[in-house]
């Protein structure tokens, strides 16, 4: 945008909009951004058009070839919509980046970022929701609540709660927006994708003093604390998948222990069993729960549905 301001004729807020891809909403935020930071913005009242000073630069950024190679994988990788929603303006800038380094850098950062592939899991592409996205960043920005109806899969029905955004999360899947409930009347996470209506409200709010992700989560497997003192879990893979399951940093608190038949006990603590148990049976009968017992009980309950729905055949 601000390549745009400084071109010399200015725009207004429909086109800077339209030639940045995003909402009017989003534009207006950026421009109180750029105000902020101490950059002279000018506004033609006569033309409702902003623009730049030509005297005004961004100073100049020296990259290393391997930070600007990194910058460039990562911003052409994780810019792609399939891969993280709503950072394609990431792509954007990692041309813009190969388009500032000399000719035989740039060709040979091509060539190295060709050899380079980023694949992440499979992920909610949230066609449709970046303007709740927007709105959600902006709510959280300016600390103003919102108004959500909301497809809670707990719930089992269609809620509608005000809610206090105090942090947008992305975690594996999908986007999150975490924060108060009015419905709940205690700290909830939203999933994005499941989202159906949102309304900004005028209404202020403040982030509790001390908040952060991590204490909200506590040592939840993934995004689903439960009430309740933590757990010790011990799950023993069998020597088919264990070097595979050692290798991956799966929680913050895991602790692994190989044994002489070459299978593998898992020790974690956790806050709440029933994530952790979709994992576990994603073993199949290469993971054996050895504590705690509600644990076990829980996992033998899937698997006999399970094969319930076999025996059938």
């Amino acid at each position: 945008m601000i390549g745009l301001l400084q071109a010399g004729r200015g725009y207004n807020a429909e086109s800077l909009a339209g030639a940045c891809g995003v909402s009017r909403r989003t534009i207006f935020r950026d421009l109180d951004e750029l105000r902020e930071s101490g950059i002279d913005l000018l506004y033609d009242d006569s033309e409702q058009r902003y623009r730049i000073p030509d005297v005004y630069f961004l100073p100049p950024t020296n990259f290393t070839p391997e930070e600007a190679l990194a910058l460039i994988v990562l911003c052409h990788d994780l810019g792609d919509q399939s891969r993280l929603p709503f950072f394609a303006p990431a792509q954007s800038a990692a041309v813009k980046l190969e388009s500032t380094l000399p000719g035989r850098l740039r060709d040979r950062l091509r060539v190295a970022a060709g050899a380079i592939r980023i694949r992440m899991p499979p992920r909610n592409p949230l066609h449709g929701q970046q303007p709740v996205y927007e709105q959600l960043l902006e709510a959280a920005s300016r600390r103003r609540s919102v108004r959500i109806l909301y497809h809670s899969l707990a719930e089992q029905r269609e809620i509608s709660t005000r809610l206090n955004p105090y942090r947008l999360l992305f975690s594996r899947r999908s986007w999150y927006a975490i924060g108060r409930s009015s419905l709940h009347r205690q700290t909830r996470t939203f999933n994005v994708g499941r989202i159906l209506d949102l309304e900004p409200l005028k209404d202020r709010y403040q982030v509790p003093s001390g908040f952060s992700i991590d204490r909200y989560l506590r040592n939840a497997w993934h995004l689903i604390p439960e009430p309740g003192p933590d757990q010790q879990i011990t799950v023993r893979f069998g020597g088919k998948v264990a070097q595979n399951v050692a290798e991956v940093a799966w929680h913050k608190t895991q602790r692994l222990e190989f044994n002489a038949d070459g299978t593998l006990d898992f020790h974690v603590t956790v806050s709440g069993l029933h994530e952790v148990s979709w994992w576990v049976l994603g073993y199949g009968d290469q993971a054996e729960v050895l504590r705690p017992a509600e644990l076990r009980r829980i996992v033998a309950g899937h698997a006999e549905r399970m094969a319930r729905k076999y025996q059938g055949d």
